[in-house]
C-alpha cells in the first residue's frame, strides 16, 4: 500500500479531476505514481509539461525507454522497473534488450553510448568526464541530444524518488529488481 495518497476521481478536487481525467483519456489508465503526483496538481503539471517537452525531443523512444530501465534498475526503483519494463515492450523493445539496458548498456552500439552516459550522469550527479562526453559525441549524439539525455536522467530520477518514497503499489506486470537497491 502506498506510503503517499494516492488521489482518485471519487475524491479529487475539481482541478485533481480535470488533470486525472485529462490523463485517463490519454492513457487509457491512470498510472499509480500519477495519482501520488496528483496530491499537488502544480507538481503533476510540472511533470506532465516536462515529459510532453522530453518526448518531443530527438531522442528516439527505444533510447527514453532504455535510459527509464536502466536508471529504474540503477536507483532500485520496481514500480518504475516494471512500468518501462511494459512501455519498452510496447514501444519494440525484445526480452534481451531490455535486459542489457537494465545492465546499463544496449545491444545498439549507439544507444549503449546513450544509455552508459544516463547511468554515469545518475550516479555521479552529473560529474561525468570529458571522455564519457567525447564518447557521447563520437556515438553520434548531438549537443541537443546530450541534453535530452541529460533531461530524461533528471525526470527519471524524480520518478524513481517518487515510486521508492512513497512505495507505490505496481500496477503493471511486475517485474523484480536484478539487485537489491
Amino acid at each position: 500500500m502506498s506510503r503517499i495518497n494516492l488521489i482518485e476521481n471519487e475524491t479529487a478536487n475539481n482541478e485533481q479531476k480535470a488533470l486525472l481525467e485529462a490523463i485517463q483519456s490519454q492513457l487509457g489508465m491512470v498510472p499509480n505514481f500519477l495519482k501520488v503526483f496528483a496530491n499537488s496538481p502544480a507538481a503533476l503539471r510540472a511533470f506532465l509539461g516536462l515529459h510532453g517537452i522530453a518526448g518531443e525531443g530527438s531522442l528516439t523512444p527505444l533510447t527514453r525507454e532504455r535510459i527509464a530501465l536502466a536508471l529504474a534498475e540503477q536507483n532500485g526503483c520496481e514500480y518504475c522497473l516494471s512500468a518501462h519494463t511494459a512501455l519498452g515492450r510496447k514501444a519494440g523493445l525484445n526480452g534481451d534488450e531490455i535486459e542489457a539496458n537494465r545492465a546499463g548498456t544496449s545491444q545498439d552500439a549507439k544507444a549503449a553510448e546513450a544509455v552508459k552516459f544516463a547511468t554515469s550522469l545518475a550516479e555521479h550527479n552529473g560529474d561525468v568526464t570529458n571522455a564519457e562526453l567525447t564518447a557521447v559525441r563520437a556515438a553520434g549524439y548531438t549537443e541537443a541530444d546530450i541534453v535530452e539525455i541529460i533531461t530524461h536522467v533528471g525526470m527519471n530520477l524524480m520518478t524513481n524518488i517518487l515510486g521508492k518514497a512513497s512505495q507505490l503499489d505496481i500496477d503493471f506486470p511486475k517485474v523484480s529488481l536484478n539487485k537489491v537497491a
